[in-house]
């Protein structure tokens, strides 16, 4: 299978998209995103995860900074005129300024894992009244071409954190996290349910509507 092919007036009809991610949630959601997208029938897409992912320092201090380091790390191993699809993303609390944000998979320390920070997060904001438990999750993926041709996509859902953890579904601080609107969290819906509001569900929306205009 051709990694790219001309289409129209020399615009890429993309067939393969690798993704630059070690996270096997991250992967499992964008495939599905990916399933369900008219864009993917469209252009015949396949979104495939990479075995061949390194392992990447996360220490750029931006969302977009560590998406673009993911992406290039991976691009870099693949044949040239792969295209490459890399997700920053966290969960970024008011009342902590903004945290754990670009630091959300480290916020319990370098060797904790995603358990580990849920529970820092809820015994941090536990003594926090409702008011002022106001948290948005904020995603940005970047897919790369041929060349370096890059494009930038970003998706955020608004909400609060709830007292506990809530739910068995989703991962990492989805048991915390109340989508505005919505009395359950994140992690009490389907997965069809979160995808059509959260934050990688917006940004692959916005990603999709330009995809679908490639061919």
């Amino acid at each position: 299978m051709k990694e790219q092919e001309t289409c129209g007036v020399g615009a890429p009809r993309l067939q393969v998209i690798h993704l630059a991610s070690g996270n096997p949630h991250k992967v499992q959601e964008l495939q599905r995103l990916a399933d369900e997208s008219p864009a993917s029938r469209l252009l015949h897409l396949s979104i495939v995860a990479s075995e061949r992912m390194p392992e990447v320092a996360e220490d750029t201090g931006t969302f977009v900074g560590n998406a673009r380091k993911k992406a290039q790390a991976l691009q870099a191993l693949l044949p040239p005129g792969a295209w490459v699809l890399a997700d920053d993303s966290g969960v970024c609390v008011e009342e902590l300024g903004g945290a754990p944000g670009v630091e959300s998979a480290y916020f319990a320390g370098p060797q904790h894992d995603s358990a580990a920070n849920l529970r820092k997060l809820t015994e941090v904001m536990r003594d926090v009244p409702a008011g002022r438990r106001a948290a948005y999750f904020f995603c940005v993926l970047i897919l790369r071409g041929p060349g370096g041709a890059e494009q930038i996509f970003e998706g955020r859902c608004d909400g609060t954190l709830a007292p506990e953890p809530v739910g068995g579904a989703g991962f990492g601080y989805d048991p915390l996290f109340i989508p505005t609107g919505y009395e359950c969290t994140y992690a009490q819906l389907s997965e069809v349910e979160k995808n059509k509001i959260s934050h990688r569900g917006r940004a692959w929306l916005i990603l999709a509507d330009y995809l679908s205009k490639l061919n």
